[in-house]
């Protein structure tokens, strides 16, 4: 019964006594046993590794907020000048945002001066302070016309009155004509910030729709449904000839939680290497006052689903850069700025009544980040190979690297065995 069953082995033996063994064969032999164990850790490595498999749904998520961490500094703009808005197709419009916004101030040669968190010029200020311990108890200070914010209906410090004015539309010019700000030294805290830079960093929470944030300068407000900044201030430069522009450098921003914000659902950092920060190192210099720049990102939102912890939930985007300078006038204002026209105001001097005219214009300055949300969503699975398909990957190796390097011995021993006849044929001649 066995006697038959040897006659299907499809390996038939030669006896030891017909083999014959070459020094070529040999090193043939130990190449092809390195190339295996060389492919076989390849393949183990390949095993071991997972890999992101993308897949293309729908976002049903578009009532979400969104968070942006980002980390902005403006060498050539005092903090106290910059403005944070946000604007989106909902109808929200958030101006002066401060919240988880850090404002630090740099000299000249970029070198941290002092930091805190943002805030209007003048707020909790030692000389808001020292001015309403001056001013008598029951004295009610002027709005100059604007309808007042505070309970008391009163306008005792500066920065009270700038948002009495702002919730007005009005634009207030020369701040030394307004008893309350020339009481706090508002004029000589900003000419010694004059040549200062600007570090801005922090978060944002938006809506999940399209829009803009944007960073402007001068004071910012509503009027008739339009958004508005007070750029006097601004084109006109300090008093020393030193002149504001918005050259910047982002060092960062990012779409959706921080790994290391306390609450995000990340919980494998490594995981979050597909998030894109395209805008990382942007820098942008100028040294004309109206030149603006426009960040157009395609933000897709991308979940992360490891084989191992929570999902991931990010977003990733694109961007297209647009920059372009204003046409200036003679007296330094861009000529393209939209006029509203003007607002007749009662400005109290220290030497007597006259009125004031404020100028204001339509905001073109600045740099904007139009976002515009996709309705898709990237979802990347996590997957590992599975054990059959590494141990097929093995044996074809194994299997092809054998076989070639067979037909490789028996070419060379052939081609060794036919010289060796002619060498011996060419003896007995």
């Amino acid at each position: 019964m066995f006697l038959r069953f040897r006659q299907f082995d499809a390996y038939a033996k030669t006896l030891d006594d017909f083999r014959v063994k070459t020094t070529s064969g040999a090193f043939v032999t130990v190449i092809s046993a390195l190339i295996i164990l060389y492919l076989v850790l390849s393949e183990l490595i390949a095993y071991r590794t997972p890999l992101w498999q993308p897949e293309l749904v729908v976002d049903k998520g578009r009532k979400e907020k969104m968070n942006i961490q980002f980390n902005v500094t403006f060498p050539k703009m005092p903090c106290h000048m910059l403005s944070i808005d946000i604007m989106d197709d909902s109808g929200e419009h958030t101006t002066g945002y401060t919240h988880d916004v850090y404002k630090v101030r740099l000299d000249p040669m970029g070198i941290k001066i002092e930091s805190e968190k943002a805030k209007k010029l003048g707020d909790d200020t030692k000389g808001a302070e020292l001015a309403l311990k001056k001013q008598d108890e029951n004295e009610c200070g002027s709005c100059y016309g604007a309808k007042p914010i505070t309970e008391n209906k009163c306008c005792n410090t500066c920065d009270e009155l700038r948002q009495a004015y702002a919730g007005m539309g009005w634009g207030m010019g020369d701040l030394d004509n307004f008893e309350q700000c020339v009481r706090e030294n508002w004029r000589e805290k900003i000419d010694t910030q004059s040549n200062e830079g600007c570090n801005v960093h922090g978060q944002l929470q938006v809506n999940k729709v399209r829009g803009n944030f944007h960073f402007a300068p001068g004071q910012s407000f509503q009027n008739a449904n339009m958004h508005l900044h007070n750029l006097q201030s601004y084109l006109r430069g300090s008093d020393d000839g030193h002149r504001y522009d918005m050259s910047h450098e982002i060092h960062y921003l990012k779409f959706g939680p921080d790994p290391s914000t306390p609450g995000a659902k990340v919980t494998n950092p490594a995981a979050t290497a597909a998030v894109t920060n395209a805008l990382a190192g942007t820098r942008k210099m100028t040294d004309k006052s109206s030149t603006i720049y426009q960040y157009f990102l395609k933000i897709v939102s991308t979940e992360l689903l490891p084989l191992s912890g929570n999902p991931i939930y990010t977003n990733q985007y694109s961007v297209t850069q647009n920059e372009r300078t204003l046409v200036e006038h003679a007296g330094g204002l861009p000529g393209k700025l939209k006029h509203l026209g003007w607002h007749e105001r009662e400005g109290r001097k220290r030497k007597g009544e006259e009125k004031m005219k404020i100028n204001l214009f339509c905001l073109y300055i600045g740099v904007f980040f139009m976002m515009d949300i996709s309705p898709m969503l990237i979802i990347y699975r996590e997957e590992r190979r599975s054990f059959t398909s590494f141990l097929t990957g093995v044996c074809a190796i194994v299997g092809g690297i054998f076989t070639v390097a067979g037909l490789f011995d028996r070419v060379v021993y052939r081609a060794e065995r036919a010289l060796k006849k002619k060498r011996d044929l060419g003896k007995t001649l």
